[in-house]
């Protein structure tokens, strides 16, 4: 188990000191929050990433502010999954052209 949240259903006008501050209270220890910005736009895409110091700390988080308030909106607060890597892959291949006899 990880200590990793993901934070959807941010406003905008949220910033990574707002998350800090909301996912501290409480005494709750936060190693890091990065809000996910959009590479062509270069504004938020409406959610986040917190790290917590300890999995105790990340599940009073989600406990105490999913579905909580910040900037007018209700946050979507849960733990945070890999995100799956790989070739994955789908298509087969095509299969000879070449002359039939």
């Amino acid at each position: 188990m990880g200590t990793k949240i993901f934070v959807g259903n941010i406003s905008f006008d949220a910033s990574e000191q707002d998350l800090q501050d909301l996912f501290a209270a409480d005494g709750r220890q936060v190693n890091s929050v990065s809000v996910v910005m959009d590479r062509e736009t270069g504004r938020p895409r409406g959610f986040a990433f917190v790290e917590m110091g300890n999995t105790d700390d990340m599940n009073a988080a989600i406990q105490a502010l999913d579905g909580a308030d910040l900037h007018g909106r209700p946050l979507r607060v849960n733990e945070a999954h890999d995100k799956p890597r790989g070739g994955g892959g789908g298509g087969g291949g095509g299969g000879g052209g070449g002359r039939r006899y």
